[in-house]
């Protein structure tokens, strides 16, 4: 059992956590939500100890086990299979132990525990879960240095999976999953025999693998029983009422004011008025839960041209003398939108960089409208953000002649609070720098806006805002 007990917590002054308390029973599959920026991978640093608590604690049962993913494998050597069967440590030091001990007793032990964890399935086991993750056979028994970041996410995802630890933090994980591999590992965690808890804005995950949803919102934790979209009627619902009482306290307020005003210097009233004084200020106030400030992104309009702005006519695209798509012809026109789908690897990211001019064509032929403006977003671009600059000066590179309050209006209309736009980038929360990286690729109001992945690290509002 997770035990979660009146936490507080603040990160560069500003407190996440101010007694927010919650209890995850064993063996249940939570989905933890909340709008960018509100703490939520803070709160998995806290689960494992990476940071200290300024009140309240955090309990698990002696000995269990956690585990998450925090960064990709390393480059190395090590195949794939067996780079995830070492993250099981503990069989490994066993099978490690059972090639040098001599005790028969501890033989025995050995044997016996080697048993009880399935060992001897492990490596069937690991390939499985690979497999799941879109990793072929014969690219499981190749090194981790073959395989780009992207890639080597996926193997540290599989390695946790298959160490089974038993409270497990998942943090966004189908960023790195095409669409078969995001089913997989619904269905995988579905069955998953111990505790689950995960940072996830994908309604179809959070609505089919888990079984509640753990709320972060205004520094408190509230758990929902059921689903994400159960969780969304009960809340809308709750906001609702909450509406309605704030509504109604005001028009009591206003109504008591009123006589206050008219009343408070006559002597005759004057003791009804400060009665009424007293009523007022005795009212506790009535706080809607904190609403999404962002509705829809602000792009800027470009001005029409003629169609189509850009075709391809036979054209083949690739890296150094290697194809990797070829026979391209397509049209696009200005008020297309276009969903392009497709396994990992097909050449997603290589068709996005050839019609953004950031690969030339092999062959055939590439046609763009003369006053083309293209905006290009991409995950790799949460990373070129300056860590050491605020949203602000990000933008004031761009827009040196603009006054501060106009910057602060277009961030605004991104999403960015006051207090985010003059927060170093590498205090930003992942959905914080991609609304700003957004931002920045649609500033010169692009007429083809090409988005790679923009929705990985956005909350549930920012997506529907960008829909």
């Amino acid at each position: 059992m997770l035990k979660i007990n009146d936490i507080r917590f603040s990160m560069e002054g500003r407190p996440l956590f101010d007694g927010a308390s919650a209890i995850i029973p064993d063996g249940h599959k939570v989905g933890l939500v909340g709008r960018n920026g509100t703490g939520k991978t803070t709160l998995f640093r806290l689960i494992r100890g990476e940071l200290a608590l300024e009140g309240g604690d955090i309990s698990v049962p002696r000995g269990a086990r956690i585990g998450g993913v925090a960064q990709e494998v390393p480059a190395s050597q090590t195949s794939l299979i067996d780079t995830v069967l070492e993250a099981d440590t503990e069989r490994a030091a066993l099978l490690a132990e059972a090639d040098t001990a001599q005790d028969a007793t501890r033989i025995a032990d050995i044997q016996t525990r080697l048993a009880d964890i399935d060992a001897w399935s492990a490596e069937a086991r690991a390939s499985a879960i690979l497999k799941g993750l879109g990793f072929s056979q014969e690219e499981q028994s190749r090194p981790c240095a073959d395989f780009s970041g992207g890639w080597r996410m996926r193997v540290a995802l599989a390695g946790v999976l298959f160490a089974q630890p038993d409270l497990l933090l998942l943090d966004e994980p189908t960023n790195y999953l095409d669409l078969e591999g995001a089913l997989w590992l619904e269905s995988y965690l579905a069955k998953y025999p111990h505790t689950v808890l995960i940072i996830s804005h994908g309604r179809g995950l959070l609505n089919r693998a888990v079984g509640a949803i753990l709320h972060l919102e205004d520094r408190k934790l509230t758990l929902y029983q059921g689903p994400f979209d159960r969780f969304s009627e009960t809340r809308a619902a709750r906001l609702a009422v909450a509406e309605a009482a704030a509504r109604k306290q005001d028009a009591r307020k206003a109504h008591l004011q009123s006589y206050v005003d008219r009343f408070r210097y006559k002597a005759s009233k004057a003791k009804q008025a400060q009665s009424r004084l007293k009523m007022i200020a005795r009212m506790q106030p009535i706080t809607s839960a904190q609403e999404a400030a962002l509705r829809a992104f602000s792009f800027p309009e470009p001005e029409e041209l003629s169609p189509p702005i850009i075709a391809t006519e036979n054209a083949s695209v690739g890296y150094g003398e290697t194809p990797v798509l070829s026979k391209l012809s397509l049209r696009i026109d200005q008020d297309d939108r276009v969903a392009l789908l497709g396994k990992n690897g097909e050449g997603k990211t290589t068709l996005s960089k050839l019609l953004t001019g950031k690969l030339a064509a092999m062959g055939g032929r590439v046609t763009r409208a003369s006053k083309l403006r293209i905006g290009y977003f991409a995950q790799h671009q949460l990373d070129e953000l300056h860590a050491d600059e605020t949203p602000i000066d990000h933008l004031r590179r761009h827009r040196p002649t603009e006054t501060p309050a106009k910057l602060r209006a277009r961030l605004a209309g991104f999403g960015i609070g006051q207090a985010q736009a003059e927060t170093v980038a590498s205090k930003l929360s992942g959905g914080q720098k991609a609304r700003l990286s957004l931002l920045l690729a649609t500033l010169d109001a692009p007429h083809l806006l090409v988005l790679d992945e923009p929705t990985n690290h956005l909350d549930m509002e920012s997506r529907e805002a960008l829909v």
